[in-house]
């Protein structure tokens, strides 16, 4: 059907309706008749008859208390009558689907206009464009009401990332993409590179819900990678086509209430039964994304001969249930217990007592993504600041006129770019080397930079608060992104592993590859 066309009014027209009995505003030059809302306002009914309100234009005033989206609200859209005689609405807010932001520093340099970048080619940036268009138009506004609602990611989300093949391309490169159309085809198997991986996740990232982001098949992620690298092709071909075509979940089951950080801390057990079939598993995980939906479980235990990494299916002596956290119960998060229970040894994920290989090299992985989601995340935060001073007027000013805000702006853009810099250089060095060269030379580089960037994340997180104020501690209205990352970045600061033990992990890194004979 047709949109119906607005009738136009001339400012002077307008201008008469100033009284309680008819009550007319201008926003961005459309003309709303907020007569009978006045006194549903959640504001109060005495704002409309402000000095400057009543039949004026108001756009300063609504964009001072207001965010864009509210005039897209049908309940407030339906308060629409017309436009300005001559004139056109002008400012652009909210989610536009596919488009790139235009603030200055809201996307980084490679998607800015103007500048370059080495590292991107022109498959990157078809599947950014793709991915931005899918997330703005399908993930983004579930996100933003299940968040609230803890409710898990629906199913039709979950299909239609599978359909694009969005889950195995969040694995990486791999064998595990060979005969697969990637998002449509606008980028082949054989040429997809950590920087396209680097894309997805920064992409999805933008849902700006982080418990939700979590639940959108992030346990896959850090829990598929181990039978991706480390399972025998039976298992492999038994399991893997069903949890990425999304039919199936699977999380990393490692940290303990006993052990977190400390992985040889661990006291979940694995033993096997006389006749050398089965492993029996007893123990409990505490803090597993995803673990309340999942069928499978990448479990780390204590064996005989150390430490080993065994994939266990939901089944008879498997029990989970949710954990309150910080951020939404729509990730998952959960506290398992394992009851004896029965697994074959074909499920062994590397060789027995070598997990610790197994779980270093899959920590790799997941901390370098982990970093690429906490740098999208401070930017979107630099957005909403640069944003938020223009529009907010303190003092008769723009906030941005004041010296104190902008010093707070110049530290938040200079670490997310410094960041981004230093995450893109690993990304190179991880495109040139082997899985195992990963391994053994990039935990140290990729630990440092995750306790960096989480280090200043919160930083961000603590000035962004204050460039908005009592705003940025309200979970609705103009601040609800500031109070939920302010909430929740401690997440990335602790899953992964902490910062002082991986800035400590860097360090004895460092420290193996000195020369012997090197003095000063």
């Amino acid at each position: 059907m047709a949109q119906k066309a607005m009738k136009t009014f001339t400012r002077e027209e307008i201008a008469t309706h100033n009284t309680e009995e008819s009550l007319w505003i201008i926003i961005d030059s459309r003309v709303f008749d907020v007569t009978r809302f006045r006194n549903l306002h959640p504001g109060g009914a005495s704002v409309f008859m402000d000095e400057g309100i009543p039949g004026q234009d108001a756009t300063e005033a609504f964009f001072g208390l207001h965010r864009f989206e509210v005039l897209q609200r049908p309940q407030f859209a339906r308060l629409q009558i017309g436009i300005v005689q001559d004139e056109e609405p002008h400012i652009q807010g909210g989610i536009v689907p596919g488009k790139n932001s235009l603030v200055p520093y809201a996307e980084p340099s490679w998607l800015s206009t103007g500048y370059h970048s080495p590292y991107y080619k022109e498959s990157h940036r078809k599947l950014q464009a793709a991915m931005r268009k899918f997330t703005d138009e399908v993930v983004y506004p579930e996100a933003q009401i299940f968040e609230t609602e803890g409710k898990r990611p629906s199913q039709s989300v979950i299909d239609q990332m599978a359909a694009l093949n969005i889950h195995a391309m969040r694995m990486g490169p791999g064998k595990h993409l060979k005969g697969l159309t990637l998002m449509g085809g606008i980028v082949t198997p054989e040429e997809f590179d950590y920087f396209h991986e680097l894309v997805v996740s920064q992409e999805l990232t933008r849902c700006s819900a982080r418990g939700y982001g979590d639940g959108l098949n992030s346990g896959c992620v850090i829990g598929l990678p181990p039978v991706l690298n480390f399972g025998s092709p039976e298992l492999k071909a038994r399991i893997v086509p069903e949890i990425l075509s999304g039919k199936k979940f699977i999380c990393l089951a490692v940290s303990e209430a006993y052990a977190g950080s400390d992985v040889f801390g661990l006291q979940t057990t694995a033993t096997k039964t006389e006749d050398g079939k089965h492993w029996i598993v007893t123990g409990t995980k505490k803090w597993i994304t995803n673990g309340t939906f999942a069928d499978y479980f990448t479990v780390g235990c204590k064996t005989e001969d150390g430490f080993t990494v065994i994939l266990v299916e939901r089944s008879e002596g498997v029990s989970t249930k949710a954990i309150k956290t910080s951020y939404s119960a729509a990730a998952g998060t959960a506290y398992i217990t394992f009851d004896h229970v029965k697994v074959p040894v074909e499920n062994t994920l590397g060789e027995e007592g070598g997990g610790i290989f197994v779980m270093l090299s899959n920590f790799n992985h997941e901390r370098w993504v982990m970093c690429c989601i906490n740098v999208r995340t401070q930017r979107l935060v630099v957005e909403e600041c640069m944003k938020w001073v223009t529009q907010r007027k303190a003092f008769g000013k723009p906030l941005h006129s004041l010296a104190v805000i902008r010093s707070k702006l110049a530290q938040m853009i200079s670490r997310v770019e410094s960041q981004q810099n230093w995450l893109e250089n690993i990304t190179y060095q991880m495109c040139n080397m082997s899985y195992k060269e990963q391994a053994s030379r990039l935990a140290g580089p990729i630990a440092f930079l995750k306790a960096h960037m989480t280090q200043g994340a919160q930083l961000t997180a603590a000035d962004s608060v204050q460039v908005f104020g009592g705003r940025g501690i309200t979970q609705s209205g103009m601040g609800k992104f500031i109070e939920h990352f302010h909430r929740t970045v401690t997440f990335d600061a602790l899953l992964g592993g902490a910062e002082d033990v991986l800035a400590d992990l860097g360090v004895r890194q460092a420290m193996r590859g000195m020369p012997s004979d090197t003095r000063l």
